[in-house]
């Protein structure tokens, strides 16, 4: 009786094992098929029109509703900084209250954000955060905010980040240029170049020191 059986394991075994072998370009039987075949999507991947569709308004209809963006709350693996505020107008009178994560710079950082501002920023609102760039001065393009008025100085580190992630006015987003550790080092930057509000401490040593090397490196 156990060798009908032993033999009956084997024969069984075998049949699975050219089943499963049969072809490389057809697999054989799955045990989890959907794990297998995961219906996880690329963000930016096709999707078939007639089964997909990233528009809230067309959701049900025998469409099935991708949504594109991250779920809420979360964030990539090894991301900084993480900023949820939405894009409307709560989201920006909420910025006010977020605080700048990065509480000082060393030298170099300060240095590194100089040049930073140079590359994205200083083409339109100058060198020297006045507004006067080359864009500005050109008259091609008007409104161009002077980073040194009382209302930017006052302007707390949440809400210039805010402008900066998603844009305002005629600034679209730099989101994509710029990631949020160097967006707060700009900021941080740009303080550096404003007249300081009443009541505020005066730059530390490291701070003037930065300023001091970027304005040399540029003389070179």
């Amino acid at each position: 009786m156990k060798k009908i059986a032993i033999i009956s394991s084997l024969i069984l075994l075998t049949a699975v094992v050219i089943t499963s072998c049969d072809s490389k370009r057809k697999p054989g039987k799955i045990y989890m098929p959907d794990m297998t075949y995961s219906r996880a999507y690329e963000t930016y991947a096709e999707r078939d029109s007639l089964k997909f569709t990233t528009d809230p308004a067309k959701k049900g209809g025998g469409l099935i509703y991708f949504d594109n963006d991250p779920a809420i709350g979360t964030i990539k693996r090894g991301e900084l900084f993480p900023y949820t505020l939405p894009n409307d107008s709560n989201g920006y009178k909420m910025s006010a209250f977020v605080k700048n994560p990065i509480d000082s710079t060393t030298t170099a950082e300060l240095v590194e954000a100089g040049r930073l501002f140079n590359i994205n920023c200083a083409i339109c609102h100058g060198e020297k955060a006045a507004g006067n760039g080359p864009i500005s001065t050109s008259g091609k393009i008007g409104g161009i905010a002077n980073l040194t008025l009382p209302a930017y100085v006052e302007m707390k580190d949440g809400t210039m980040f805010h402008s900066i992630a998603y844009g305002k006015n005629l600034m679209g987003s730099y989101a994509s240029q710029l990631d949020r550790k160097q967006r707060w080092m700009i900021i941080k930057y740009i303080r550096t170049l404003q007249p300081k509000a009443a009541g505020a401490m005066p730059a530390s040593d490291s701070t003037k020191t930065a300023i001091k090397t970027d304005s040399t490196a540029k003389k070179v």
